[in-house]
């Protein structure tokens, strides 16, 4: 296997799924149709996560699916600029790489416009999975997009039994973009016929009302969706920080005051941050100090990404969280 991220010591984290790219308009507070231009941003949950720890110093690997094409070449080249290690991806030479379009209305509610019929990401199979690298894995972490269609969804599933088989610790960021699936009820249903497996979940407080069907973000809720594998639940809540539920523990993280420009990443910042934190030593997980500490840090992350446009240019290095904390 390459080296990773420049021979850095840290245990691997192996993200899973979906890279594309991102067509953001060059004015905000439009709809997609009045957009005057689009500017295009590298994106996709999984691969944001990998760079994400790549950039604070972790070893990152990326395995799934590009299409054969400038675009898909172009990611792969970013992902190898930014040390993560592209050993697990595949080309598809009769599909594209995938293409959002993303665009901030004037309510403040963003607007996706995806072109993936099918996309390459789509199709990667069990058979082109490299079992080698995921198998190599202290950290697996994935998504839900992957589980929307086959062959995708299988080789998903193979991944996660191979990294899990090997003893991994499975990271599960589900990532809800309902536009992609056929209805609201089968993104819930195909969400959580996984969640029994994760060891550290994160998902969002408007993820935590969609998985729950209540519009209360409050602990009773969060612990619905607890189950006894589960060692790490976390709740983010935008600028408010995160919630975290452990076996033994449970409190609340504050979140850092920035200029929010774009929210894309953020969540990926955090849970890269996480992880990168948590790979080498599980044991933070209960330690409530060091585990309040490793968070406060991944919320610094998340609050960078928001000061500026697009996920991955934005993602933060060790020392610009340094400077953000020493400032609050």
């Amino acid at each position: 296997m390459a080296a990773v991220n420049g021979g850095s010591n840290s245990g691997l984290i192996v993200s899973f799924g979906e890279m594309l790219i991102d067509f953001v308009p060059t004015v905000s507070g439009v709809s997609l149709a009045e957009a005057p231009g689009f500017l295009k941003a590298p994106g996709g949950a999984p691969a944001n996560v990998a760079i994400a720890v790549a950039r604070l110093g972790g070893s990152a690997a990326f395995v799934g699916k590009l299409g054969d094409d400038e675009f898909g070449n172009m990611l792969a080249g970013i992902l190898k600029e930014n040390g993560v290690c592209a050993d697990g991806i595949n080309f598809d030479k009769g599909a594209r790489t995938a293409l959002a379009f993303v665009t901030l209305r004037a309510d403040g509610e963003r607007e996706f416009m995806f072109y993936r019929n099918p996309s390459a990401d789509m199709l990667l199979t069990p058979e082109e999975l490299n079992l080698d690298l995921i198998r190599s894995a202290k950290v697996f972490h994935y998504g839900s997009i992957s589980l929307i269609v086959e062959p995708c969804r299988s080789a998903h599933m193979k991944a996660m039994e191979a990294a899990k088989d090997a003893g991994a610790l499975l990271s599960y960021d589900p990532n809800l973009r309902l536009p992609l699936w056929p209805s609201a009820e089968e993104a819930r249903e195909q969400i959580l016929s996984i969640w029994d497996k994760a060891d550290v979940i994160k998902v969002s407080d408007v993820e935590l009302e969609f998985l729950t069907g209540s519009n209360k973000i409050d602990d009773e809720t969060a612990l619905s969706l607890w189950h006894p594998n589960l060692k790490l639940l976390l709740v983010t809540l935008g600028e408010k920080g995160c919630n975290y539920y452990t076996k033994n523990l449970r409190g609340s993280i504050a979140g850092f005051h920035v200029n929010t420009v774009d929210t894309t990443g953020a969540g990926d910042s955090f849970v890269g941050a996480l992880l990168c934190k948590i790979v080498d030593d599980e044991a933070i997980i209960e330690d409530e100090s060091r585990l309040r500490e490793v968070l406060t840090f991944a919320c610094a992350c998340g609050a960078i990404t928001t000061t500026k446009k697009g996920a991955i240019p934005a993602l933060p290095t060790e020392a610009d969280v340094l400077s953000l904390t020493k400032k609050n």
